[in-house]
């Protein structure tokens, strides 16, 4: 899942960006309005979910989520902000906001509005499986055949992303934007290496390997299981 974060304290916007990172998120930061409208409308697609800071240098939140809202309908978006009367909530929802967080605020309050959100949205699951694999995002638990497995924090986002593609192909660069957050062109020769370690820890010794290579495109989990 990616997250475009618009915030112009530095302090709040790199602990909400450390903590939706370390539940597997990847997350663009920006610290004014200006910059936040470039990389909203420069990657309306690829983002599951917008924050947004109210009172921004440059431009505000308002101004952004109006011009998202022009050219985007359905993408979530979430105002951060230490307004806090009702008209201003209203206000907010109907420029076209999905929903207000006051500041200050609990982390997990954010986390569990954001998942509401993208459930809503994308129809999102929580847990996936394939044979004797099981992935539960809520809990952060991978298992094989009951076991527990650890994964790393990239390695679960890249099992996620393969779980929830299950049977489409995952693209070199969808994978390389979507689990290390990175939008341009970029050496892609990590994801062999984190497909390599997932190989490692969840293939069944003896069988091919459940992640399907596709050269020159990228990887791909069957859906035929």
């Amino acid at each position: 899942m990616r997250v475009l974060l618009v915030e112009d304290e530095t302090a709040i916007a790199n602990f909400i960006a450390e903590g939706l990172e370390e539940e597997s998120f990847a997350v663009d930061v920006a610290h004014n309005g200006r910059e936040g409208l470039r990389l909203a409308l420069d990657n309306l697609p690829e983002y599951d979910l917008i924050l947004l800071d109210w009172m921004l240098p440059g431009m505000s939140g308002i101004e952004i989520c109006r011009a998202i809202r022009k050219e985007n309908k359905t993408v979530p978006v979430i105002f951060l902000t230490a307004k806090d009367t009702v008209d201003d909530v209203v206000f907010g929802l109907e420029t076209g906001a999905n929903d207000y967080l006051r500041k200050p605020f609990a982390f997990e309050e954010l986390l569990a509005r954001m998942r509401v959100l993208l459930r809503s949205a994308t129809g999102e699951q929580n847990t996936f499986r394939y044979a004797d694999i099981e992935l539960d995002v809520e809990t952060h638990r991978v298992t094989k055949a009951g076991i527990p497995v650890e994964l790393t924090q990239k390695e679960f986002a890249l099992l996620e992303l393969l779980l929830r593609n299950k049977g489409k192909a995952c693209r070199r660069t969808r994978i390389i934007e979507k689990v290390w957050d990175i939008n341009f062109d970029h050496d892609t020769a990590v994801i062999d290496v984190y497909i390599n370690f997932l190989r490692k820890k969840l293939d069944t010794p003896g069988q091919p390997s459940f992640i399907q290579t596709l050269r020159g495109i990228g990887y791909r989990v069957n859906d035929d299981v």
